[in-house]
């Protein structure tokens, strides 16, 4: 279950993480290095790949609060499908919509990006307890959060700061990706599309959850709104478009409410 990271100052140099980072049943702390010399820590198993902070939008900032990352999860995740969907949609569905779109096999390895409280990392790994999972956020309290709720699920997985625009892996390194809710959140949308698209094999699948433009008066207007904090919101047509350019493809979509479910396959 080895883990080979690039380095983020260093592309072509390989950073090997200790097993033991993703052993969350255990607290782990220490220092991975590249060739190069460039040192990273790791504290209590979250490995910092992330040297210097970058910029974000209000609507990004707010998930470095410890408030946030606390309630993200038990709070809004579990019922915000329902509130958004205008339906009952409780996140079972979600979670098995996800694990069915991606189907985890024994030993291959998925990431997920902009991962929050590591959600759809932990249900694929429910699903397929052999299976590989990496989880990216640039929030060290969302990674924490992911941490305690993982260990509580007597779950491994590595635990990566980083940042989407420039993902720490090699080209064609995961079978699979999710991304929940994330694509709203970004700056650099399209950029962030096509990291996942380089680090994804030739034959892998992309799961994507995202907030589409409402149609009524009343969501777009909490959409206009949203949009001053920094979310944007896409139609279906123009979020394809955006997936087309980063080199995927739909295979499958599920719309519902202003929620869309996509099943990406590289071009």
């Amino acid at each position: 279950m080895k883990l080979q990271v690039r380095s983020p100052k260093h592309d072509r140099e390989v950073i090997e993480i200790p097993i033991k980072a993703a052993e969350l049943s255990s607290l782990f702390n220490g220092t991975i290095a590249s060739p190069k010399g460039d040192e990273y820590p790791i504290k209590n198993n979250i490995i910092d790949l992330l040297p210097e902070e970058k910029s974000y939008s209000m609507a990004q900032s707010t998930n470095h609060w410890k408030l946030t990352a606390s309630v993200y999860e038990d709070l809004w995740r579990k019922r915000s499908l329902s509130l958004l969907t205008g339906d009952e949609f409780p996140i079972e569905k979600e979670q098995e919509l996800l694990a069915d779109w991606i189907n985890p096999k024994p030993g291959k390895w998925y990431l997920d990006v902009g991962c929050s409280t590591a959600l759809y990392a932990r249900t694929l790994k429910k699903r397929e307890p052999k299976s590989h999972h990496v989880a990216v956020d640039f929030s060290k309290v969302m990674l924490e959060e992911a941490r305690l709720k993982a260990e509580a699920e007597q779950m491994d997985l590595f635990l990566i700061r980083a940042d989407g625009r420039d993902l720490p892996f090699f080209a064609g390194t995961f079978d699979g990706l999710s991304m929940g809710g994330t694509l709203n959140e970004l700056t650099d949308e399209l950029k962030v599309l096509y990291e996942c698209r380089r680090v994804l094999k030739s034959d892998g699948v992309f799961f994507m959850m995202h907030l589409v433009k409402a149609a009524s008066w009343y969501w777009r207007l909490f959409q206009d709104s949203a949009e001053w904090g920094g979310l944007q919101f896409w139609s279906v047509e123009e979020s394809n478009e955006l997936f087309r350019r980063a080199g995927f493809k739909v295979e499958e979509q599920f719309t519902k409410g202003i929620v869309c479910f996509s099943k990406l396959r590289p071009i």
